[in-house]
């Protein structure tokens, strides 16, 4: 009997995308089998790691170490506040390959070109970190890479979780790790123009990410609500919690998986 190629698909976040590694820790430790994976921003991160050939204790070491200042420096672009290329370095010196095409499972990672709206999937061939640095290059905050003659931007902008992505990769079950759509916990209404932008940017990226639920079989959803993006202090936090919520869907798994 062949066994269902099971594919992950991994969600944006910024640090909530410590989650995932607690969700990876789990899948890993109950014999769970991953064929493919697919991710977008920090989930990008994830999914490279993971496809590299990169045990969870390395990817953990590799998390424990990181701070905003191994992410961006100021850029002297007009595009972007910041540069993303330190986190291109950090990666750069974890990774155990930087070729896509040297991966030990097919991977994508998903992109933006913010000129015609086009959802960019890095996959098969090309430079690894600069796929993982186009995936997290938030519009306006971080300058975007350029790719030949054009600029990409954060896969969020189209896609938050990749979950038809990693279904064309090949698998037949899909298990999503989403950090995003269990939303925030606001204390209080926005009191600025700004605040009011930023609410309801986060809310029309949570209802692009619950989309995409329609094409996961599984839909794997820390509960991390009261835990903001920036907060990278809070990874065992984050991570602690992507265990639990993985470990209550691992009988819905195995049964998947076994069909």
């Amino acid at each position: 009997m062949v066994r269902r190629k099971v594919g992950l698909a991994f969600s944006g976040g910024a640090a909530r995308g410590f989650a995932h590694l607690g969700v990876l820790k789990v899948l890993i430790e109950n014999g769970i089998p991953i064929d493919m994976v697919a991710g977008t921003s920090a989930g990008s991160i994830v999914a490279a790691a993971l496809a590299s050939g990169m045990s969870v204790k390395e990817m953990l070491k590799m998390a424990d170490g990181i701070g905003w200042k191994d992410v961006g420096r100021p850029s002297l672009s007009p595009l972007g506040l910041l540069s993303n290329a330190p986190l291109g370095r950090y990666l750069a010196r974890h990774f155990p390959v930087d070729r896509i095409e040297e991966l030990k499972l097919p991977f994508a990672a998903v992109a933006c070109d913010p000129l015609t709206g086009e959802e960019v999937v890095l996959k098969d061939a090309g430079d690894l970190i600069f796929a993982v640095r186009a995936s997290c290059a938030v519009p306006g905050i971080f300058a975007p890479p350029k790719d030949g003659g054009r600029f990409l931007v954060d896969g969020g902008t189209t896609k938050p979780l990749p979950c038809d992505t990693v279904r064309d990769l090949g698998a037949d079950v899909v298990i999503a790790v989403d950090v995003l759509a269990c939303g925030s916990n606001f204390r209080s209404n926005p009191r600025t123009a700004l605040g009011v932008t930023i609410m309801s940017a986060m809310t029309l990226i949570r209802m692009a990410t619950i989309f995409q639920h329609m094409h996961a079989d599984v839909v794997i959803t820390p509960a991390i609500a009261h835990l903001r993006p920036d907060e990278l202090g809070k990874r065992d936090e984050f991570i602690k919690l992507g265990e639990a919520a993985a470990e209550a869907h691992l009988d819905e798994i195995r049964k998947l998986i076994a069909e």
